[in-house]
């Protein structure tokens, strides 16, 4: 009732006109990729001999391969270009490492984004295609802290003359808005347990609070100086010189030439004497020069189907967790998927790819119900995690038999909060005065217009207090640890892999091969198994449209829709009041490598 309710009373507002400009912008560009995709003629390439594969560091790296959801943001800032997936850039870098006809590797540094566990597994898979021998070559015009940290496990990176290294360290900006919902009249009430759990502040202050701030300045501190710890022994620097550089200079002030001379680059050179470079490796010149995508090597090594036997499932469960809706881990979607798994004789095992900062406490016990329904069948599960596997995300992996992840990995943040809006002040504004008539004294809570009086919001915290400690418990039970010692490092505080491992929370550091792998001599089925890659994907619409225009595509989107201020904005301001008031949730940030 409550989200329904706000819908009506805020949505009707922008909804029209919304819906009316995303009808015809929808239009305009259906139209704009087809006739882009007519002028797609290109011959369609191949790995013949002497190819090269051609990793390209740009946008987004997303976990595996996913349906495009396009809705006002994506319009507004243009980010319709299908991303590449992790999946597919690791399958094509094992592959790539033992077919004859790739002779190397080719890392192009566009500006990459992506989390750094992400960047991490990408940077060993890298490092392990250097173990064929075959060379690694990167360049970049520019370089920035995630092309860089994984183009320094190249044999030879190279830079632009001209270019620069935008090299900051880990940071992440976190946006209070509570000033910004006084003003238009939006108020929220919160109730958490946790000292440390953070993530309702953004939207009851205005600034950091100490907790917040120390646990952040200890995880990125971790993580920096493991970063900085395979650079210097990348780029066979002293122990501590990178972080010093990055200390001490300004590095994107810096030119080129005073990169090369502190070893952070083994040469200057134009983009057309790279591609001299690859073409005397290879032997050709540079109009049969080949360079091969991810995407066409990853096909040569596609994933085991639904009814292949001895399989190891691996699920993936990313974004965050939510009841229903469009994008993200909906339980109404995961948990009949987990089920099909249980009962499929096929499925001896189970890998969970988590990448979640969690979300809907319902949704992510609805999950975790699953999950122990698939561990009755008496077959082995495993959880893998990515750059987060926090809060909820933590809640539904707690009852896996090993728990696999990256030292780069964001996990813990065991808490759970309430977070309750109230618009009183936003429709008095309009004009608007609601009146209620009820039976009871709490005939109208929860409400838009009522902020919960003393009696409410001391049931909340019961209820909320109840809810930590259900987590506490299955934490417990799962981990097989003392309760103290889990409410001890819960409260709500967000751990990097390498310290949750100490603190038992995970088992071990590695990637999703080393789970699979696990999960295979678990079911005692050794080297004879087959991997099936769940949700199964299926290209949708705007797929297939945005894949046959390619960048003319994109470019055409950005050129048209500019202002994406306002609608992110509104889409935070709506996403909010639509959630369920009850989370297991980190603090909102994301977490960037400059």
């Amino acid at each position: 009732m409550l989200k329904k309710f706000f819908l009506n009373v805020l949505s009707s507002f922008v909804g029209a006109w919304i819906a009316l400009a995303g009808v015809m912008i929808i239009g305009i560009f259906i139209f704009i990729g087809i006739i882009a995709s007519i002028g797609n003629n290109s011959d369609t390439p191949s790995v013949k001999g002497h190819s090269i594969l051609h990793l390209c560091l740009e946008g987004e790296i997303e976990e595996t391969e996913s349906r495009t959801q396009l809705n006002y943001m994506t319009f507004a800032s243009g980010g319709v270009e299908k991303r590449t997936s992790l999946r597919t850039l690791v399958n094509s870098l094992k592959t790539a490492k033992d077919n004859k006809n790739i002779d190397a590797l080719y890392i192009e540094c566009d500006g990459v984004s992506a989390g750094m566990a992400t960047l991490n597994t990408l940077r060993d898979a890298v490092e392990d295609f250097k173990k064929s021998g075959k060379k690694v070559y990167a360049y970049g015009d520019y370089l920035s802290m995630g092309d860089y940290f994984v183009a320094s496990a190249a044999d030879s990176l190279f830079i632009n003359p001209a270019g620069s290294m935008d090299v900051r360290g880990i940071s992440s900006t976190i946006l209070y808005m509570k000033s910004f919902f006084d003003k238009i009249g939006l108020s929220f009430t919160a109730v958490k347990v946790g000292t440390f759990k953070s993530a309702v502040e953004p939207y009851i202050s205005t600034s950091m609070s100490e907790p917040a701030r120390a646990q952040l300045d200890t995880i990125y501190g971790n993580m920096w100086q493991y970063i900085c710890n395979k650079i210097d022994s990348s780029r066979k620097l002293g122990k501590g010189e990178f972080a010093k550089m990055v200390d001490n200079n300004i590095m994107m002030l810096k030119s080129a030439d005073f990169v090369k001379k502190q070893k952070l680059v083994d040469g200057c050179i134009y983009e057309m004497e790279m591609t001299e470079k690859l073409c005397r490796l290879t032997g050709k010149d540079k109009e049969s020069l080949n360079l091969v995508s991810p995407e066409l090597v990853g096909e040569m090594s596609l994933p085991a189907m639904s009814n292949s036997k001895n399989q190891v499932a691996v699920l993936y469960a990313t974004g965050e967790i939510a009841e229903n809706g469009n994008g993200g881990i909906d339980c109404a979607e995961l948990v009949p998927e987990i089920t099909k798994l249980a009962d499929n004789d096929n499925v001896k095992g189970l890998v969970l790819r988590v990448n979640s900062p969690g979300g809907s406490v319902f949704g992510s016990e609805q999950i975790a119900a699953a999950l122990k329904y698939f561990k009755s069948k008496g077959k082995p599960f495993a959880v893998s995690m990515g750059d987060y596997a926090a809060s909820g995300g933590y809640w539904i992996s707690a009852d896996a038999d090993r728990i696999f992840a990256d030292p780069l990995t964001i996990t813990g943040s065991i808490g759970i909060f309430g977070l309750f809006p109230n618009v009183e002040k936003m429709v008095d504004m309009l004009g608007v005065s609601p009146q209620s008539v009820s039976t009871s004294n709490n005939g109208t809570f929860p409400s838009l217009f009522y902020a919960p009086d003393a009696s409410q919001l001391e049931q909340l915290q019961i209820y909320i207090n109840s809810g930590y400690n259900k987590f506490i418990n299955r934490v417990s039970k799962g981990r097989k640890l003392s309760e103290s010692h889990v409410r001890n490092i819960a409260e709500g505080r967000v751990w990097d892999g390498m310290k949750a491992l100490r603190l038992k929370l995970v088992d071990e550091l590695g990637g999703l091969d080393k789970s699979i792998k696990w999960v295979a001599d678990k079911a005692g089925i050794g080297e004879k198994y087959n991997v099936g890659y769940y949700p199964l994907y299926e290209p949708g619409f705007w797929d297939m449209i945005i894949e046959s225009g390619k960048t003319d595509f994109a470019q055409a989107l950005r050129s048209h829709v500019k202002d994406a201020v306002s609608g992110q904005i509104l889409d935070e301001t709506l996403r909010l009041i639509r959630l369920n008031p009850i989370q297991a949730k980190m603090i909102p940030m994301r977490v960037e490598m400059r």
